[in-house]
């Protein structure tokens, strides 16, 4: 009977090791990101570019998708209107934008956006290269109260990265 005891504790224990295993693997290799690695983006922002205003404003995760939009504006007159989407791949979030001048003026193609996928992410932070991997965007929420939106270019064989748009929350 003891080792019926034992043999069922060692049985026990062999199929919780697969199962944290079987976890531990799917979790490394579930690194490809998902939308609540940016639900950070959420909500209204307000910043000062080129001079001028600048608002954005990003949806929560719903489905497999975040929406989103950034106005620029100079001398009360927009100068720029830039739409988003991310949208969820088996391969991780993948960012869509088009640009747009007044009077909702295509800068890109009719049926082109800039295509960025998604890199890796950490608490508050998520980066993704522009297809082409000239170009690397940094979203990053430093603080409760701030957003930013980091530009990075290869220089010397590293990335270097700027702020470009620095947003602070609209309550």
């Amino acid at each position: 009977m003891k080792n019926f005891r034992v043999l069922g504790v060692a049985a026990a224990l062999f199929v919780l090791s697969l199962l944290t295993g079987f976890t531990a693997q799917a979790q490394s290799t579930s690194g490809k990101g998902t939308l609540n690695d940016i639900n950070f983006l959420e909500g209204r922002w307000e910043g000062t570019f080129n001079g001028g205003p600048i608002h954005a404003s990003w949806t929560a995760p719903a489905g497999d998708n975040i929406a989103g939009f950034i106005r620029m504006m100079k001398d009360g007159k927009a100068t720029l209107y830039e739409i988003f989407a991310f949208e969820q791949t088996e391969n991780g979030p993948v960012a869509m934008v088009k640009h747009f001048r007044p009077g909702l003026i295509s800068v890109e193609e009719k049926e082109q956006s800039d295509r960025y996928k998604f890199i890796e992410a950490k608490k508050n932070q998520a980066l993704f290269e522009l297809e082409g991997g000239q170009t690397r965007i940094i979203y990053e929420k430093r603080g409760d109260n701030q957003l930013v939106i980091q530009r990075g270019k290869q220089e010397g064989g590293k990335w270097s990265f700027v702020d470009l748009f620095v947003f602070n929350r609209i309550k």
